[in-house]
């Protein structure tokens, strides 16, 4: 009695819904792959900014010019740590940076924190700085550093 409510797909019903998905899924794959080059470009770009336009092999030429045992890359970056201070238990949002020395870059940077910290932004700020802002969700202060790694 039951047997004669549902009836197998036909042959035409399933070649047109094989149809449809390659169809959609081709269209997602064309955007996708359109997508990618495009993200690289820029990927590319803004480090190129924060190397100030120098190659890698300006770099590395660079480095062997720099005085000490070793010439490499090594030489060229430093990493600063400012401890920032306490951040208050209050859900606050301050922000804290650290600064490069006198003629040199910031490339990266990020925090550490002794408690239940959140980072809600990091970023270059300038130059020669980097600026985090963090908000405290813990029952008590917790201790910021914040880092800021330095091209010369």
């Amino acid at each position: 009695m039951f047997a004669s409510r549902f009836k197998r797909p036909t042959p035409a019903f399933l070649i047109a819904m094989l149809a449809l998905f390659v169809a959609l899924g081709g269209t997602a794959g064309a955007v996708a792959t359109a997508t990618v080059p495009l993200a690289t470009r820029a990927l590319v770009v803004e480090n190129a900014e924060k190397l100030g336009g120098q190659t890698s092999a300006q770099i590395v030429a660079k480095a062997a010019q720099a005085p000490g045992p070793a010439a490499s890359a090594s030489g060229l970056i430093t990493v600063k740590t400012q401890p920032a201070g306490s951040v208050p238990a209050d859900n606050s949002l301050p922000a804290f940076s650290a600064t490069c020395d006198a003629g040199s870059k910031v490339v990266g940077g990020g925090m550490s924190s002794d408690g239940a910290v959140v980072t809600f932004d990091s970023y270059p700020k300038g130059d020669a700085a980097w600026e985090v802002i963090v908000g405290n969700f813990g029952s008590s202060p917790a201790n910021v550093s914040v880092y800021a790694i330095c091209l010369k």
